[in-house]
C-alpha cells in the first residue's frame, strides 16, 4: 500500500512550503510511517477533485482519505495508536489549542513580516491566486501588508507563552516532541522553507527549540529545501 499526501510546492517542485504539511510530516515521521509526497500548486484545484476539497494537505492512506492538518493527526492517533500525537480529552484539545495559537496569533506577524519572500517562492502560475485572494483577505496590497518591522514585533509578544513552556521543559509536550511541537512547528517550516529573515534570536529559548525541531527524525526539517538554495531564486 503507497500512502499518498499531497504537497504544496513552489517555485521548485522540491520547495514544500506549506505549514500545514509540515505539521503532517512530522506527524507522520513521528509514528514511523512512510509517505509518498505528491506535489500540488494552489491553481491545480482539479488535481484535489477526488477528496471533495480544494487545499493541502490531504493525505490518502488505503481507501481513506483525510483532509485539513488537525484532522489527519487525529486520524493518525486513531489508526496507528502507538507513539501518540495528541491523545484523547483533555489532551486532545489541549491540541487544539496549539492550533488556534499557531494560526491566529503566530502565522499572522510572520505573514506580515515574510509576505513579499513568500510571494517570490511561490510558483509563478500560483502568483496571481495567491494575490488576489490575499489582498482581499487583508483589505490592502500586498505591498500595503507588508510590514517587517510590526511583524516582528508582533511576533515577539506572540512568543510569549511558548518562552514560558520552554524554559521548563525540551519542548512543548514535555520531554519528547508530539502534536503540540508539531502544530506550532509548522509555522516556522513555513517562514525558514521560503525566508531568509530572522525571526528569533538566537538567545531565545525558542530559537534552541527550532534548533532541536530541526533535527527531529533524522534531519527531516534542516534537510528541507529552502529558497535560499535555488539558485537566482531569492532576491
Amino acid at each position: 500500500m503507497t500512502r499518498v499526501l499531497y504537497d504544496l510546492c513552489g517555485i521548485d517542485e522540491g520547495l514544500r512550503f506549506s505549514p500545514y504539511c509540515w505539521r503532517v510530516r512530522y506527524a507522520l515521521a513521528h509514528k514511523g510511517l512512510e509517505v509518498e509526497t505528491q506535489p500540488w500548486h494552489f491553481s491545480d484545484k482539479q488535481a484535489l477533485a477526488f477528496a471533495n476539497h480544494d487545499k493541502v494537505p490531504v493525505l490518502v492512506d488505503g481507501d481513506q482519505v483525510v483532509t485539513d492538518s488537525y484532522e489527519i493527526l487525529r486520524y493518525l492517533d486513531h489508526t496507528y495508536p502507538e507513539a501518540p500525537l495528541l491523545g484523547e480529552g483533555f489532551a486532545e484539545a489541549r491540541g487544539h489549542f496549539f492550533m488556534h495559537y499557531a494560526e491566529r496569533a503566530l502565522a499572522p506577524a510572520m505573514m506580515r513580516t515574510i509576505i513579499m519572500d513568500l510571494l517570490n517562492a511561490i510558483h509563478p502560475d500560483d502568483r496571481a491566486y495567491f494575490r488576489e485572494t490575499r489582498e482581499k483577505r487583508f483589505g490592502r496590497a500586498l505591498e500595503e501588508f507588508h510590514s517587517p518591522a510590526k511583524g516582528l514585533a508582533q511576533l515577539d509578544a506572540a512568543l510569549a507563552p511558548l518562552r514560558g513552556q520552554l524554559k521548563d521543559a525540551e519542548f512543548l509536550d514535555g520531554e519528547t516532541p508530539a502534536g503540540a511541537d508539531y502544530l506550532v512547528f509548522g509555522s516556522f517550516m513555513w517562514a525558514r522553507c521560503v525566508s531568509s529573515a530572522d525571526l528569533v534570536s538566537n538567545a531565545d529559548p525558542v530559537y534552541a527549540w527550532i534548533e532541536r525541531m530541526l533535527d527531529q527524525h533524522g534531519g527531516l526539517g534542516r534537510k528541507a529545501l529552502r529558497i535560499t538554495d535555488i539558485e537566482g531564486a531569492y532576491r
